[in-house]
């Protein structure tokens, strides 16, 4: 018997793939270029319909017609080190799945080059991590449209179930889209833990709350309009005890961010193509900041000013906190689907941006209630988000806690690039006269840039001496 489908690459996210396939009732074949991964799974398995292989020629010829190719291997030059060390076992109508964290234009790429070989490509964005990818993953696959529907059951099948049934998987669109649309949803991640940590920041450090009142109000906001993974594992985490010290965990870890640059290519990918996308940059810069540990103790030590602030309300400050993460939460989904809108027009790609928030409502770190009222929000208009009917009215109504809260924050001197970032994009994007004239003025005065007018038609350039 030929299995139905082959996982290239058994790491943690291979390996747990795998075993989601498995449990599913497929049959599968799996390769690893060390062998030792590749034993291991196989004494993982015993007695499960798994063919473990040695070499590339045996593992791809033990695959059902078309053959179906999964790979899952570091992101880079690897991907194309494997496709070539497989494509001369490949035939005609043959489907290789890349289900690892690519950048799209190597998708886009890798996908018309395989096509001039009458292979098929599909980039498959994958989110959730070795949980998500062990028990459901949310999964963003496009391509060659013929092709997904051959490998539809199963990636359908092993991803993640929203609360009513409906897999976390569906066809994004052409070439790179899935990629392109994994990379973005990591954009608004980096965004959204971003504004979650300066809440954190300001709770403990400007209304000097303890760790269980924070934690405790974490809890609670789990419980409303802020309903979301993120917000429940941090309120998990608040309450982890570290083994070494008994002290809470979070006090024990240094405050230095990592990063493996998804973020870092959404806030590229804004800037080449003209979208802003202010709290998705900033959240990243905040990474890069925060790696300054060094220069930032020596600068604690000299600019020792007295910020003030701190005299608040607990219970109304907090109440107005919440209703500002999520005014800036909206604000940043905003700019993330303004993204994925521009870069549909320029990459001719058919996406639709309610079905792609379907996509995140299980399996994925960003998965949160208002999801559900995004989809909703689309199907009724193509709009920014923070101007379509169900959110515009939520943004007036909490945008002055907004502002009140970032005031408290910047007396207390709390670092919120994200929250600033997200209230100057919504005041720049409602703002019908920017100073953006005296912008073009200064271009054309010291560059000869020229400029249009508002009264007339056409480019102008004045002699400004």
């Amino acid at each position: 018997m030929k299995s139905n489908l082959g996982v290239f690459g058994l790491g943690v996210m291979g390996k747990s793939i795998a075993l989601n396939i498995l449990n599913h009732g497929y049959t599968i074949s799996v390769y690893n270029r060390e062998t030792e991964y590749t034993k291991s799974f196989s004494e993982l398995t015993q007695g499960k319909p798994v063919k473990s292989c040695f070499n590339v020629e045996e593992f791809i010829n033990s695959l059902e017609m078309p053959r179906k190719v999964l790979l899952m291997v570091t992101a880079g030059e690897a991907v194309d080190k494997v496709i070539e060390g497989i494509l001369p076992y490949l035939e005609q109508g043959d489907i290789v799945l890349d289900g690892g964290n690519s950048y799209f234009k190597d998708t886009i790429r890798r996908y018309n080059y395989l096509k001039g070989k009458e292979i098929n490509f599909l980039g498959v964005g994958i989110s959730g991590g070795e949980q998500g990818a062990l028990f459901g993953p949310s999964i963003m696959p496009s391509g060659n449209k013929e092709a997904y529907q051959k490998v539809q059951k199963i990636l359908e099948d092993i991803s993640a179930k929203a609360e009513d049934g409906k897999a976390c998987c569906s066809y994004v669109g052409e070439s790179g889209s899935g990629h392109y649309v994994k990379m973005v949803h990591n954009g608004i991640e980096y965004a959204d833990i971003q504004i979650i940590c300066e809440a954190y920041s300001f709770m403990k450090d400007g209304l000097k709350l303890s760790i269980e009142e924070i934690q405790e109000t974490f809890c609670e906001w789990n419980k409303g309009k802020l309903q979301s993974y993120l917000i429940k594992i941090t309120s998990e985490i608040l309450l982890k005890k570290d083994e070494f010290t008994n002290n809470y965990l979070i006090d024990m870890i240094l405050d230095k961010a990592e990063q493996k640059g998804t973020g870092k290519w959404t806030s590229i990918e804004g800037f080449d193509i003209g979208t802003p996308i202010p709290t998705i940059v900033a959240s990243v810069e905040a990474r890069y900041l925060s790696s300054k540990k060094e220069e930032r103790i020596q600068a604690s030590k000299i600019l020792t000013f007295d910020v003030g602030g701190g005299h608040y309300n607990k219970k109304e400050t907090l109440k107005a906190l919440e209703n500002a993460i999520y005014a800036a939460k909206i604000c940043c989904y905003a700019q993330g689907f303004e993204l994925l809108k521009d870069a549909a027009n320029l990459y001719d790609w058919n996406l639709d941006f309610g079905s792609i928030a379907m996509l995140w409502r299980e399996g994925c770190i960003i998965r949160a209630n208002f999801l559900n009222e995004i989809k909703e929000a689309f199907d009724e208009e193509n709009n920014n988000l923070i101007l379509t009917n169900k959110f515009y009215g939520k943004i007036i109504e909490y945008q002055p806690d907004l502002r009140s809260t970032l005031i408290k924050m910047i007396e207390c001197g709390i670092y919120i690039p994200a929250f600033t970032s997200a209230l100057q994009y919504l005041d720049g994007y409602r703002s019908e006269i920017t100073s953006a004239n005296l912008l073009q003025a200064q271009r054309d005065y010291f560059g000869a840039h020229t400029y249009q007018r508002i009264d007339r038609k056409g480019t102008f350039h004045t002699i400004w001496e």
